[in-house]
Parts: C-alpha cells; sequence; structure tokens
C-alpha cells in the first residue's frame, strides 16, 4: 500500500512538494489517486538549476529535469506521469488544481494556493494505482484578505473582463516593466501568502523571461 507521506519523502528529495490530490473517477483512466507536485521552498531554484539539464545547453531545462524527475518518481510508486507542458495530449492542470482542494481561483482568475499563494506553479503530476488517504482541505487564503492583488497590476492588464495579454505584454517593454520581469509579476508578488512562499526572484524572472518572449 503506498502512502501518502512516502511519496512526499521522495518528491522532497528533488526539492518538490505535493500541492494536492484527488481521487479521480474511473473512466478517467487515472488509477485512484493523482498527486499534484510544484517546488518545495525554500532551496528549490538552487536545486533545480544545479541538474544536468541547466548545463547542456539545450531549451527548457526545468521542463526536461521536470520531466525526468516526475517521471521517474512516478514509476517508482507504480504510477504514471502527468505535466502541464508538452502535448497534445493537454492536460487540465488548472481543472485538476481546483479538485485538490488546495487551490482556488483568486479574485483576479489566477491559481492561487494555500501555501504558494499567487506563485503557485505545477511541475507535473503523478497518477497512482492505490487510493491514498489525503488530508481535509484547508481555507481558502483569498477570504477575509483585503485583496492587494486587484489592485496590484500597473498598466491595469487585469480588468472587469478578463486578463489584456496584449497590455500586460506592452507594459514589460516600458522602463516601467523591468520590475515585474526581474522580481515577477506584482500581482503574484502582491498575495500575502506568496510573500512567506520564499520563491527566489530569479525564478520568477526566469518564468518572466518564457511569458514575455
Amino acid at each position: 500500500m503506498i502512502l501518502l507521506d512516502a511519496v512526499a519523502a521522495a518528491a522532497a528529495a528533488h526539492h518538490l512538494a505535493v500541492f494536492g490530490g484527488f481521487h479521480p473517477d474511473p473512466e478517467e483512466g487515472l488509477g485512484q489517486t493523482v498527486l499534484m507536485l510544484g517546488p518545495a521552498e525554500p532551496g528549490f531554484w538552487s536545486h533545480a538549476t544545479a541538474q544536468a539539464e541547466f548545463a547542456d545547453g539545450a531549451a527548457d531545462p526545468l521542463d526536461r529535469w521536470s520531466s525526468r524527475t516526475i517521471a521517474a518518481l512516478a514509476a517508482r510508486f507504480g504510477g504514471a506521469a502527468h505535466f502541464p507542458f508538452g502535448g497534445p495530449p493537454h492536460r487540465p492542470f488548472y481543472a485538476w488544481a481546483l479538485r485538490t482542494g488546495r487551490a482556488w481561483a483568486a479574485p483576479v482568475g489566477f491559481l492561487v494556493h494555500d501555501a504558494a499563494g499567487l506563485l503557485v506553479s505545477y511541475r507535473g503530476a503523478i497518477a497512482l494505482p492505490d487510493r491514498l488517504a489525503l488530508p481535509p482541505a484547508p481555507p481558502c487564503p483569498c477570504d477575509g484578505c483585503a485583496r492587494p492583488c486587484l489592485r496590484a497590476c500597473p498598466p491595469g492588464a487585469l480588468t472587469a473582463t478578463g486578463y489584456d495579454v496584449p497590455a500586460c505584454h506592452a507594459f514589460l517593454d516600458t522602463p516601467d516593466g523591468a520590475a515585474c520581469m526581474t522580481g515577477g509579476c506584482r500581482v503574484r508578488t502582491s498575495c500575502p501568502v506568496s510573500r512567506s512562499y520564499a520563491r527566489l526572484p530569479e525564478q520568477s524572472a526566469y518564468h518572466m523571461r518564457l511569458f514575455h518572449r
């Protein structure tokens, strides 16, 4: 019988954390438990960037490291690995995150996580053959929050009708957008939970470069 603590300990050796799980329906073909994995902070970025994928000069080192590492974890426990990148088929990670009960749609529309806040990211998921006991869902961090995320976007790219991606990109090309490029999206970093997550600015800058290339 696979235990959640055993999977969590194996993931922690790679500076990955279990960011929640859910029990899929039989017709989904995902086994009996899906566990979603994200960066364990502090320490994830220094660990990941020390791996071989970041030294070989090939593209997408973080995705390639995630694929190698999480596929090995899945195989260790007799499961299958799934990723939010690559495809088709494209796995519904946003919907899966909501099903864990540890992530919610924030007022700005992005996912917010109980431990990572608006800086939540998923490096992959493991579908396991056993039905693991999962802890009860925590309260949503947006409940009772002053919601600074709603006021944090300098160009106003977050509107009542949704996220204005062209406006965001245009702002990032200006001198005032440099802080977002080097320190991360101000909406995401404004979240009180994000501030306690200890993600390094260098990691946020890496993701911003991929977003704005």
